[in-house]
């Protein structure tokens, strides 16, 4: 039988491929960034569009009516809804436009910190040079070359367009009670032993009982109660709720 032969000590592997950003805090901190991709932005964008030409198409029904005056005000409505609709949007709502929250995305600066006013101005007035020569070119050409995936504007307003983070959900666990393991666990036991009481709800019965063999042997537990046992322990290594 052959055997794959062990790599050398002292070679070493390629990192693996990984999208995340580490900004480091003034207190020292290493925080990681999810950059949006182009993909994503572009729809983000789109949803955006559609909305400021439902919203202004609402206003000019409304505004035809008062004839020249109606004129008058469509202007100044078009003016404020196409230059300030994003830099409200993203100033006052954490960096969200309509469009960004449905898809996941925030704008921040490039430490993390929130955008501010003249950042998310400085980013949208910039739009014209990433729409040059036609249909965003400039702009994707320069999101698809950047490793962060930031167009001109985000270059030179030093901001960065990132997926939100969503807040960590308590995994569901079998209902049984927390009991303490008769062994001292490793890491990689513990995660074990979680992984498995949080997939349990997915397994048929068989396939539990298999899974529960497998990881109670190294651990003392009674392989018929394997199952339920692992699920107190991993009540108990979860803490109270």
């Amino acid at each position: 039988m052959l055997e794959t032969p062990a790599l050398p000590r002292k070679a070493t592997l390629s990192p693996p491929l990984d999208t995340r950003h580490q900004v480091e805090t003034p207190e020292g901190i290493d925080l990681p960034l999810r950059p949006a991709g182009l993909v994503v932005r572009v729809l983000a964008f789109s949803i955006d569009l559609a909305l400021r030409g439902l919203i202004l198409g609402l206003l000019f029904i409304v505004l035809s009516f008062l004839g020249k005056l109606g004129a008058g005000l469509g202007s100044i409505l078009l003016f404020v809804v196409s230059w300030w609709y994003m830099v409200l949007f993203e100033v006052l709502n954490q960096g969200r436009s309509p469009g960004k929250q449905w898809m996941g995305l925030r704008v921040v600066q490039d430490d993390g910190t929130p955008v501010g006013w003249s950042a998310s101005l400085l980013r949208n007035l910039l739009r014209f040079v990433d729409m040059l020569p036609f249909g965003y070119a400039l702009g994707a050409i320069s999101c698809l070359q950047h490793p962060t995936f930031k167009r001109l504007g985000d270059l030179a307003a030093g901001t960065l367009v990132i997926y939100r983070e969503q807040p960590l959900k308590r995994p569901a666990l079998p209902d049984v009670e927390p009991r303490r393991p008769v062994v001292t666990l490793t890491l990689a036991e513990q995660r074990a032993i979680l992984g498995f009481a949080e997939r349990q709800g997915d397994l048929s019965a068989a396939r539990a009982d298999e899974l529960a063999a497998i990881v109670a042997q190294p651990l003392q537990l009674h392989a018929p109660k394997a199952v339920a046992e692992l699920g107190g322990i991993a009540r108990g290594l979860m803490g109270p709720a």
